[in-house]
C-alpha cells in the first residue's frame, strides 16, 4: 500500500482489538516483518482482515474502468475512514476523496488529501467554521460541498456575516428524487437555486451532483430507466446554468454521481454536452474492498451489462473461532454485532481452517449464520451430515460480509494479508 505523510508517527499496539496482548507496539513496517499468520493463531479472534491481492485487483479494475471512459474518481472515504487506503487510491490516480462530514474531511486533510468533495449539505455554524479553518490552515486545499435549498444559502450567508468570513466556498448543486434523500426535487427549484448561488458573495457554483444509489434494484431495465431520468436532469440543469452564466469557473464544470451498485449506468451519462468542458467524477466507495453479498449481487449485474467475465473481488473478511457447540446443528462463533456488519445481510461462512496454520478450505453448503448477538454468531449446520462436515471446537471460520461500510466502523485497525494469510501490512481507521 501507499504511505501517508504521518506514517512515521503511527503505531499499532495492544490497545487495539485483535492485537495480541503482550506484544509491543509496532509500526506498519515492523508489523509487515513480524512473520505473523492469522491462520496460525498469532492474532486473537475475532479479526477483520483485508486480502491484499483482491485489494490490488479492485484498485486497478476501477482505475481502468474510469480511464477507459474519461472519468475522474473521488472514492467515498467514509467507507473505510482509513488514511492508508485513501493514499492507496490517490497513488493509483484518484482525482480526490469524497467525505460525508466536515469531521471526516478534516481527517482527510490531516493525512494529505488536498482535493475533496463533501457529498452532503454543510449548514451548521460549527461545521462552516471548521471548514473555513481547514482552508486557512492548508493553502491549496480544494473542497466542495452540496447545496439543495435557498434556505441553506441564506443560513450560510448569515453565518458568514456574523463570523466575519470573507472567503468563498465552492459548492455543487444537488438534484434529488421524490421520497428519497436530499437534493432539489424539481428542475425549476434547481435553476432558482443555481441563480441564487451565483448571486451569493460567499458561494461559487462549481457543478451539479446527484446520487442514484437508492434506485438500484438489480433489474437492468428498471435501473437503466431510473438512472436515465436522473442523469438527463443533471444535463438539463447544467446546460441551462451554463447558458445563464451561473457557474463560477470559466474552465471545467464538475458533474458528479456514482455509488457502488450501478455506477456503470451513471458512467454512460456523466459527460453530457453542455457547452463547457465537463469533468465527470464518480464517487464509488465500496469498490475497494467489495463484499460477498450485497455489492456482489449488484456487480454480477454490472458484469452482465458490460459483458465482463470478471469484475470486483471481495477483499474484506472477518475471522472467528468456533467457541462452543452446545447442541447438534448449532455452533457459536466468537464474533457478533460489535465485529461485523448486519444492517443489510448477515455474514456468511466462506472458509474453515484448523487454527494451526493449515490452509483453509471451503465450508460445507449447509453452513449458515442466522443470528448475531453482541459477541456471538449462531452458525447452523446439518446435524445429519458426516461428522467431518461439522464445525470443530477451536476451528477458525472466515465469513464474508455484506456492506463494508458498517464492518469498517467496528475496527480501529485491520491487518492486510497475502494469499498465504501472512500479515504484510495494516490500515488504521478514524471513525
Amino acid at each position: 500500500m501507499g504511505s501517508s505523510h504521518s506514517d512515521a508517527e503511527v503505531f499499532f499496539g495492544p490497545w487495539l482489538k485483535g492485537w495480541p496482548i503482550g506484544q509491543p507496539p509496532l509500526t506498519r513496517e515492523q508489523l509487515g516483518r513480524a512473520g505473523w499468520n492469522v491462520l496460525r493463531g498469532n492474532l486473537p479472534l475475532p479479526l477483520a482482515v483485508l486480502r491484499q491481492p483482491a485489494l490490488r485487483h479492485n484498485l486497478y479494475w476501477m482505475r481502468d474502468f474510469c480511464a477507459q471512459r474519461g472519468l475522474s474518481l473521488a472514492p467515498h472515504g467514509k467507507t473505510t475512514m482509513s488514511p492508508e487506503l485513501w493514499q492507496m487510491q490517490l497513488d493509483a490516480g484518484a482525482w480526490g476523496i469524497t467525505f460525508a462530514t466536515v469531521f471526516q474531511a478534516s481527517v482527510g486533510v490531516r493525512h494529505g488529501v488536498r482535493r475533496l468533495i463533501i457529498a452532503n449539505q454543510v449548514i451548521q455554524p460549527a461545521e462552516l467554521s471548521a471548514l473555513a479553518l481547514l482552508h486557512a490552515r492548508q493553502p491549496g486545499l480544494r473542497s466542495m460541498f452540496l447545496v439543495d435549498s435557498v434556505g441553506q444559502v441564506e443560513r450560510i450567508e448569515a453565518w458568514a456575516a456574523g463570523s466575519g468570513f470573507s472567503g468563498v466556498f465552492e459548492v455543487l448543486l444537488e438534484l434529488g428524487m421524490p421520497g428519497q434523500r436530499t437534493g432539489c426535487r424539481t428542475d425549476e427549484d434547481a435553476l432558482r437555486l443555481a441563480a441564487r448561488i451565483h448571486a451569493s458573495p460567499v458561494l461559487a457554483l462549481a457543478g451539479v451532483e446527484c446520487y442514484e444509489g437508492t434506485s438500484a434494484f438489480c433489474d437492468h431495465d428498471r435501473d437503466r430507466a431510473a438512472v436515465g431520468v436522473l442523469m438527463d436532469r443533471v444535463a438539463v440543469v447544467a446546460r441551462e446554468a451554463v447558458t445563464a452564466g451561473w457557474f463560477a469557473s470559466e474552465d471545467e464544470i464538475i458533474l458528479s454521481a456514482g455509488g457502488s451498485a450501478i455506477f456503470d449506468l451513471v458512467a454512460e451519462r456523466l459527460l453530457p454536452a453542455i457547452g463547457r468542458p465537463v469533468r465527470g467524477v464518480l464517487r464509488s466507495g465500496c469498490y475497494l474492498t467489495h463484499d460477498h453479498q450485497r455489492y456482489a449481487r449488484f456487480l454480477c449485474c454490472v458484469g452482465e451489462r458490460l459483458q465482463l467475465r470478471e469484475t470486483l473481488k471481495p477483499a474484506l473478511e472477518v475471522l472467528a473461532c468456533v467457541q462452543s457447540q452446545p447442541e447438534p446443528g448449532l455452533a457459536l462463533l466468537s464474533m457478533g454485532k460489535r465485529d461485523v456488519s448486519s444492517d443489510m445481510d448477515l455474514p456468511q461462512p466462506v472458509w474453515r481452517a484448523n487454527g494451526a496454520g493449515g490452509l483453509p478450505r471451503a465450508v460445507p453448503d449447509h453452513w449458515r449464520i442466522d443470528a448475531l448477538n453482541d459477541q456471538h454468531a449462531y452458525l447452523r449446520f446439518d446435524a445429519g451430515a458426516p461428522a467431518t462436515e461439522w464445525p470443530q471446537l477451536g476451528e477458525t471460520v472466515t465469513s464474508g460480509i455484506s456492506h463494508p461500510c458498517t464492518t469498517f466502523d467496528k475496527w480501529r485497525w485491520m491487518p492486510v494479508v497475502d494469499d498465504d494469510w501472512r500479515v504484510v501490512d495494516a490500515a488504521h481507521t478514524w471513525f
